[in-house]
């Protein structure tokens, strides 16, 4: 309200006492000062925990503080001091429960599209190639090497796997990896694999594993062409480095792309590497794409993912899933601990969840892989059964029983229980969280559409909507 609409509201009795006399001054209006120019992006770092749904940030917090000698409850993970969090819905166009495709594809095209199916929009029928014509949507991977800044794909999956593929590549099926992933009648209609996509594809750096896509049989890949060698391919074309262990990486130049490919298949879980293994961590993959990534003086977009924390929960094994989320809080705070928070934008969400519980009245500091134990139980609770039960538990999947219940295991290696009898644990439906922090976080909040997650990306850098 203005002095002068105020003084109209106020009594004569207030008039007569001189209290609403005004100027000329007084009554001309204010000019606004002007907004402060939102600093503008030149570097955005999209991490992505793959079935990282709520459940499980939750969980691996506790487990990452008693790991320490905590009670655990207590703990923040890096990404968790940001001050800027959303929840975002991760549905596909034809799926109430997502994968990581659509899902995927979501966050790198701002488009929602169908289940299994990456940088094509949802009027494609999926696995047929023709059906794709007039439905390719623009990446961001492409748009980043456009407009001249440097790209960047870290993960712990194959480079060809759902979500790093939504990064650099189309295909009517997710499954289309290799040449030979192809079904015969859907050979030579001028669809492309993954793999040649990203041989083909302008990035400076990719890291992961999944070598078997990239090479035929003579070397034990799946290509249909017995002598084929992609980076061989692309290092003739390119002049880059290819690289296959962690001290091949840390010799490749500097100045140069650098495809590194470190198993045949997914690279290995946490739990299980050896003390000497050749292979990288996510958070050395991730150094080395920041240090290389950085030398570019216009930027960089880098998508870094932690594929294994959903392999983990699709096993049943919640502990691998765990010792998977904890080193990727580990490659976050080294990202956060190397980047400037003035230029970087840093954000971290999951692409869906899983159908992972955290339940049973457990006291406080109760060993988060262990039996529950309330604060009222002389040792493990018991179920009606009488026999104990684990805090953490899946509503479907490999655990499920027949007939009398077993003994539930516990520790890192453990089989968590289900309900459901299921092949493989399922993804859930639920939103998943988004944190941001970095030039461009402000516009992080509330509850998000999946697909906006790529104009948030673009905005930071200063692009138009």
């Amino acid at each position: 309200m203005t002095f002068r609409s105020l003084c109209l509201a106020t009594s004569a009795a207030a008039m007569a006492l001189g209290g609403c006399s005004t100027t000329a001054a007084q009554e001309a209006p204010q000019a606004a000062a002007p907004a402060p120019e939102k600093k503008r992006a030149k570097n955005v770092i999209l991490f992505i925990g793959d079935g990282m749904g709520i459940s499980t940030v939750t969980a691996a917090r506790i487990y990452a503080g008693q790991k320490l000698g905590q009670t655990g409850e207590e703990y923040v993970l890096p990404f968790e001091r940001f001050d800027n969090v959303a929840l975002v819905k991760t549905y596909n166009t034809n799926a109430q429960v997502p994968d990581s495709a659509g899902t995927a594809s979501a966050m790198h095209t701002g488009v929602k599209t169908q289940i299994g199916v990456l940088g094509y929009g949802p009027g494609i029928t999926l696995a047929d190639c023709a059906s794709g014509a007039g439905e390719e949507l623009d990446l961001l991977g492409d748009e980043v090497k456009e407009r001249g800044l440097a790209l960047g794909i870290v993960s712990t999956a194959r480079m060809t796997h759902a979500t790093p593929a939504s990064v650099y590549a189309r295909s009517v099926s997710r499954d289309w990896e290799s040449n030979a992933g192809i079904p015969e009648d859907q050979r030579g209609l001028g669809c492309a694999d993954i793999a040649s996509q990203l041989v083909a594809a302008p990035f400076d750096v990719a890291l992961g594993g999944g070598k078997t896509a990239f090479f035929g049989s003579d070397a034990d890949g799946w290509r249909l062409e017995a002598d084929a060698n992609l980076p061989a391919d692309w290092v003739a074309r390119t002049g880059g480095t290819y690289v296959d262990s962690a001290s091949a990486l840390a010799a490749a130049p500097m100045d140069k792309p650098v495809l590194g490919l470190f198993s045949n298949s997914h690279m290995t879980y946490m739990v299980d590497r050896a003390a000497d293994s050749s292979e990288p961590t996510l958070t050395d993959m991730t150094a080395s794409a920041i240090g290389r990534l950085s030398t570019d003086p216009d930027g960089y977009y880098l998508m870094v993912e932690s594929g294994r924390i959903d392999h983990g929960h699709h096993w049943g094994k919640a502990g691998y899933a765990l010792e998977e989320a904890v080193e990727f809080a580990r490659a976050i705070q080294w990202a956060i601990d190397n980047t400037d928070p003035e230029e970087t934008l840093i954000l971290v969400t999951a692409d869906h969840s899983h159908v992972f519980t955290i339940a049973g009245y457990p006291k406080r500091g109760n060993p988060i892989l262990g039996y529950v134990s309330n604060p009222l139980d002389d040792g493990p609770s018991l179920a009606a059964d009488g026999k104990p039960y684990t805090t953490l538990g899946y509503a479907n999947g490999m655990g499920a029983f027949e007939g009398e219940r077993p003994m539930p295991e516990t520790g890192v290696k453990a089989s968590q229980q289900a309900a459901i009898p299921l092949d493989s644990e399922t993804h859930a439906g639920e939103d998943v969280a988004l944190y941001a922090n970095g030039p461009g976080a402000e516009n992080v909040r509330g509850v998000m559409e999946q697909n906006r997650i790529y104009n948030v990306i673009r905005k930071a850098f200063g692009w138009e909507e």
